[in-house]
């Protein structure tokens, strides 16, 4: 498979080539939290053999999508940003950003990627959602399907569950936008979710277990837990190789044989990374369209299936895919409309990320040692106005 994508990027670059190889004149400064030596090693080379010069520091300079905007918004160098999820897209297309402004650009593959745009903006890349997983062989439900309204119910499921050591990062803050989701309430001062929200999701962290490893494949891999939390771009490379970890493994990749995904009503939170092409006052004209052409080129289907094939991960544009996998059907909470708001959920949390970071900081939240865990807050006492600041 990989040859035959290979063989026919190659036919794309040598096309791509003969259009562009003006591009060569221009070096086009580029931003991504996407941005692992082997990701950016791939796009330099490629990009280079389809007639453009890029410029794109990786992982080693600046990791993250906090410092990939910081460092764009403080060097006013940017022509592309891709990558960042929903919440960083709709503060940089809001204006957010002193000094990063989003050119208005439709790609012809605009219609290829649903609900994954920004019209007019930017424009999606590639899918990933967070994922919850159980075995259902003897070490798990021993054939018992689990079911759930919402994401928190997991509270109360009556097995072992990991959970999260830390506040921080995209994975762990997505599971978190799942477990809240049921929780809205735009009138809270908690936050805009209600206090009970907040409950659960301490019950969440003092019923769980956190077994010191980052991500919760390689506990329900092990048997440590039963029910785990996961993201979805690294689920089928990790079952492949789960025998190398543990004695016993979960089988099965595509069509799982010990395991299942829990069923959950409200479904799971996805985040697109998009792309979008950054104005910049020092181009020319012919160099914008130098710009767009990459982002064009980028985006299309052939270049996005050879990515999502070498890097794991589900691309948006439909094109690029022959068929959807069962992780990429499930319902997508993140484009949902809040009640009493007109914002879908992805927005409603990047208004409130920052508050939630605050509160679960503040309060202690995913101490690493349950022996070792805070007392439980005296949630009728406290003072919201202050636990959604920033502790000094």
């Amino acid at each position: 498979m990989r040859k035959w994508l290979c063989g026919m990027l190659a036919a794309v670059m040598v096309l791509s080539l003969g259009s562009f190889a003006f591009a060569g004149d221009y070096t086009i400064r580029i931003y991504s939290n996407s941005n692992s030596s082997e990701r950016v090693t791939w796009l330099v080379n490629e990009a280079k053999r389809a007639g453009f010069s890029i410029s794109l520091d990786d992982s080693t300079v600046y990791k993250g999508d906090t410092s990939a905007i910081q460092l764009a918004n403080e060097n006013k160098d940017a022509d592309i940003i891709f990558g960042l999820n929903e919440v960083r897209w709709s503060q940089l297309v809001g204006g957010e950003y002193e000094n990063l402004s989003v050119l208005d650009w439709t790609p012809s593959w605009a219609d290829k990627v649903g609900e994954y745009k920004y019209d007019g903006k930017a424009y999606g890349l590639v899918i990933q959602n967070i994922l919850m997983l159980y075995r259902n062989d003897k070490l798990g439900t021993n054939g018992k399907v689990l079911h759930f309204k919402h994401w928190a119910d997991i509270v109360n499921c009556g097995y072992k569950w990991y959970r999260q050591g830390k506040v921080g990062g995209t994975t762990n803050m997505n599971i978190n936008n799942s477990m809240l989701y049921s929780f809205t309430d735009p009138k809270s001062p908690a936050g805009g979710i209600s206090v009970e929200g907040w409950k659960t999701l301490w019950a969440y962290c003092a019923g769980g277990n956190f077994t010191g490893d980052s991500y919760g494949f390689d506990p329900l891999n092990r048997a440590d837990v039963q029910v785990s939390t996961f993201y979805s771009s690294s689920l089928y490379g990790n079952i492949d190789a789960a025998s190398q970890s543990s004695s016993t493994p979960l089988k099965g990749t595509v069509k799982p044989e010990n395991w299942a995904l829990v069923e959950i009503d409200d479904g799971t939170y996805y985040i697109a990374e998009y792309i979008g092409v950054i104005d910049n006052a020092k181009r020319t004209k012919e160099q914008t369209e130098i710009v767009k052409a990459f982002a064009e080129w980028f985006g299309s289907a052939d270049v996005q299936r050879a990515w999502s094939e070498e890097f794991d991960s589900y691309p948006c544009n439909k094109d690029a895919v022959d068929e959807v996998p069962p992780i990429y059907a499930i319902k997508n909470c993140a484009l949902t409309k809040v009640p009493g708001t007109d914002m879908t959920y992805a927005e409603y949390v990047g208004a409130h990320a920052s508050q939630w970071t605050n509160i679960m900081t503040n309060l202690g939240f995913y101490w690493k040692d349950n022996a070792a865990a805070p007392a439980e807050p005296d949630w009728d006492n406290l003072d919201w106005a202050t636990l959604t600041q920033k502790k000094n």
